[in-house]
């Protein structure tokens, strides 16, 4: 009798230590479910000229990008992986002198080598930011636009990324991400994919376009902040 009553005590205490054990260690903080972990594809460190393909301005048809995205002069733009600063330098010659292009990237080289190229290419309207691999560090209230451009598949924490992204958003301003269908670790990502972790991150679903590439494997999709 003695010894069923203390294992009686003794079991519910040691199943609080074991694995998966305790109901309150399986829940969230705060009761809000966690983002399960997806496969990424290593952020690209080799050479930045690759981007520079001829034809790839008409390939991604990359101005009628921008116009859906509203950039035009006196627009603030964040180019979110700006590797070479391909996109970069294109929204920096529309929105013109009076307005500014944020380049943010995790990769010092890739930082250093958008300063030289925009001062050789005299555009004094980009600022090179070097982010974190969870908050592209950008000042509050400072972007009308922002894109992703062949870099969501390479966030590791893309949920983190979108919720610090946020804060730098001005009323109305739309963030765009242009990716291929992939696995994650393929250099691309699913749509549906993309378009959940935003869910989650407190975005919605504008738009979404195939126009960017003919084969279809890439798509375009366009949020914007949940008030």
């Amino acid at each position: 009798m003695i010894n069923r009553r203390v294992a009686a005590i003794v079991l519910p205490l040691l199943l609080l230590f074991l694995p998966g054990g305790s109901t309150a260690s399986a829940q969230s903080p705060a009761g809000t479910a966690a983002s399960q972990p997806r496969k990424t594809s290593e952020p690209y460190t080799g050479d930045l000229s690759i981007f520079e393909s001829p034809g790839r301005d008409d390939r991604l048809q990359i101005k009628r990008v921008m116009d859906i995205l509203g950039i035009a002069p006196g627009k603030a733009v964040a180019d979110i992986g700006a590797g070479s600063g391909w996109f970069t330098v294109r929204a920096a010659r529309r929105v013109g002198a009076g307005s500014l292009v944020y380049a943010v990237d995790i990769n010092p080289e890739a930082v250093k080598y958008i300063g030289e190229r925009a001062e050789k290419e005299q555009l004094q309207n980009v600022k090179t930011i070097l982010s974190k691999a969870d908050d592209p560090l950008l000042p509050a209230s400072s972007v009308d636009a922002v894109l992703l451009l062949k870099t969501y598949h390479e966030v590791a924490q893309p949920v983190m990324l979108l919720r610090n992204l946020r804060a730098a958003l001005r009323a109305g301003a739309k963030v765009g991400v242009i990716d291929r269908n992939g696995n994650g670790e393929d250099h691309g990502v699913g749509r549906d994919v993309v378009i959940r972790e935003a869910k989650e991150a407190g975005y919605e679903l504008l738009k979404q376009y195939d126009f960017v590439k003919g084969d279809k494997m890439d798509y375009f999709l366009v949020f914007t902040a949940r008030p």
